[in-house]
């Protein structure tokens, strides 16, 4: 029972993994605009109904990688090590969802073609925004509550914000600069020192 069920995941993970480098391939080909959600399902040879099984709109193809990205931050500090500074651990956190972001949508051209979009689809970019300031909240939260006595709400979404923003701000500039995904993720990394010296003023017990 337990290897079917492994086989259903694999089967249900790789029509994911189908349906998002389809939806890549049209929306480049076709624009994104002129392309459906039955065109896309068509394209996979799946249904629309299988289509809407894995994402509810067709934004979401966009950022399918975005959830487990946030959830990696998230088993970050929940595994921190004991005694280990707050600055520390964000930036751990940081700079896994960069290395997964080098891993997956940099070489698939996903993350170029979000960048894409953000400029010319107001539907895609308000999508992208509420996605990055949800992500932003929960991993705030998350490090606020594992250093209560250092951070507070205010504090934790500050230093939380200037990393996140600070990464997805070059990452979208080097992409639109036609950056090759070595260049863009080292931008990004530089992005992410940047904004952690915004621990610097909390004092020496937050580094």
């Amino acid at each position: 029972m337990a290897e079917g069920l492994g086989r259903r995941e694999r089967k249900k993970q790789q029509t994911r993994r189908t349906l998002i480098e389809t939806a890549a391939r049209l929306f480049n080909e076709r624009g994104y605009d002129a392309t459906g959600v039955a065109d896309v399902a068509e394209a996979a040879d799946v249904t629309k109904r299988t289509f809407f099984l894995h994402f509810p709109t067709k934004e979401d193809v966009l950022l399918s990688d975005g959830p487990a990205r946030v959830e990696l931050a998230l088993r970050v500090i929940d595994e921190r090590a004991p005694q280990a500074p707050p600055r520390e651990v964000l930036a751990e956190a940081i700079h896994a969802m960069i290395a997964d972001t080098a891993s997956r949508e940099l070489p698939n051209g996903m993350a170029a073609l979000r960048a894409r979009l953000m400029v010319d689809s107001p539907a895609v970019q308000a999508r992208v925004l509420r996605a990055v300031f949800t992500a932003q909240a929960r991993i705030a939260e998350a490090l606020r509550a594992a250093y209560p006595e250092t951070l507070d709400r205010a504090t934790a979404a500050s230093v939380v914000g200037a990393a996140v923003g600070a990464v997805c701000a070059a990452a979208m500039a080097s992409l639109q600069d036609g950056d090759a995904p070595e260049a863009t993720s080292e931008a990004m990394r530089q992005a992410a020192a940047i904004a952690l010296h915004a621990f610097d003023a909390l004092g020496e017990e937050s580094r």
